[in-house]
């Protein structure tokens, strides 16, 4: 396991760690980010997104659960759960159609569905670092 630990000055320099990111995942991957509310995380993914070769808007699916993107390298699945308490109330197949298979899945807010999501191929935490600074922590 490695660690990396990086400084952002702008959404640009965020989505570029993203789309450095990108480089490292395989058909299957979870990726799960966290940081608080405005830290940079749809940001960072947004960036790993382009690098994967979607084109569309890559937005946070925060009302939705989940957003699917395809059309580049990988199937691409981004998921919410800051609206979900945990898992023990909702049905048991609400993560499957994004997780697995042959694309990556990127999870914004995960301690909702740890136990669901397995063991992550990597962990990015976000912090802000002050204005538009963020502190990005990358393990795994």
């Amino acid at each position: 396991m490695s660690d990396r630990r990086t400084e952002t000055r702008s959404a640009a320099e965020t989505e570029a760690v993203g789309a450095r990111l990108a480089e490292r995942l395989a058909p299957g991957d979870v990726v799960v980010v966290s940081g608080e509310v405005g830290a940079g995380k749809t940001t960072l993914i947004r960036g790993a997104a382009r690098a994967l070769g979607v084109v569309e808007p890559v937005t946070s699916p925060t009302f939705t659960i989940g957003q699917r993107y395809g059309g580049g390298r990988l199937p691409i699945s981004h998921l919410d759960l800051y609206r979900l308490e945990g898992m023990e109330d909702e049905d048991p197949a609400l993560l499957d159609d994004y997780l697995g298979g042959d694309g990556v899945a990127f999870v914004e807010w995960p301690a909702a569905g740890a136990e669901r999501l397995g063991r992550p191929a990597l962990e990015v935490r976000l912090e802000h670092a002050g204005e538009e600074r963020r502190t990005i922590e990358i393990v795994g």
